[in-house]
Order: structure tokens, then C-alpha cells, then sequence
């Protein structure tokens, strides 16, 4: 298994981006991971600041036009391997922006996603649950 592989199991150095037109709740429940109730730090998953240092890139909210670019931009600043998880309705589907002029086209047809966390918005227990199975994705378990 590769060194870097071996690391994203071990521990996840996530950047958050939110891309666009949404009600923020994904977010605050992203946030709510970091509390003492869920403490997702003491299983070595850390929110950080810069994409480069990042092994996972959460990205929650409807892609719009503006955000597009800036999107890719930062998924190709991502040092590979590196995974992309998309956080609640509006990231998978649009969800209510689907019909929308802003929002071009879904954020799987931009970049590549390689998990997908349903829910408007999901609770930390599914953003866990999803975590889990990314990793165990990642081990080829």
C-alpha cells in the first residue's frame, strides 16, 4: 500500500469549501463535529486551513458559476492522492438550486467525488458514518 494511502487511514487533514448558494446548515453541522459531543480530533481527523496540506476536500453547498473555477482550482492544488467528499443535497444534486441560472451543472460532472453524504442538512452521526466507510474504502477492506 502506498505511504500516503497508509496515512489518509490513520489520519485525515480535511479543508472545508463551501462553493456556493446554500442555507449554511451543512456547515454548522460539519462544525458541530469539532465539539466535545462528537470530537471527531481524537480520531486524528483535523479541519485545516490551507488545501495543500489536505488529504480530503469537504465541499458543501450548490455549485455556482462563480465558485466553479475557484473549485477545480482548488481540487488541482490538492496534493494526490487525495479524496473529495460532498456534503448534503445541494452538493450532490443542487437540491432546490437544481433549476436554477446560477448553478451550472452538478459538482461531480467539475471534479471528481469519491463520496457522497446525503441529508438537508446531515446530522454529524452520518458525516461520521461516512468518514468510516471512506476510510475503510480507502484500506480496501
Amino acid at each position: 500500500m502506498n505511504l500516503k494511502l497508509k496515512a489518509l487511514t490513520k489520519s485525515l487533514w480535511v479543508f472545508h469549501l463551501c462553493i456556493g448558494g446554500s442555507c449554511n446548515n451543512c456547515d454548522i453541522e460539519i462544525l458541530d463535529l469539532l465539539t466535545p459531543r462528537y470530537d471527531v480530533e481524537r480520531f486524528g481527523i483535523m479541519l485545516i486551513g490551507s488545501i495543500r496540506h489536505a488529504d480530503v476536500l469537504l465541499i458543501t453547498g450548490s455549485l455556482s458559476r462563480k465558485a466553479a473555477p475557484r473549485a477545480k482550482r482548488l481540487y488541482e492544488q490538492m496534493p494526490k492522492p487525495g479524496v473529495v467528499v460532498a456534503v448534503g443535497s445541494c452538493a450532490l444534486g443542487r437540491g432546490i438550486f437544481k433549476d436554477s441560472y446560477n448553478t451550472p451543472c452538478p459538482l461531480d460532472e467539475l471534479i471528481p467525488v469519491d463520496l457522497y453524504i446525503p441529508g438537508c442538512p446531515p446530522k454529524p452521526e452520518a458525516i461520521i458514518a461516512g468518514i468510516v466507510k471512506l476510510i475503510k474504502k480507502v484500506r480496501g477492506v
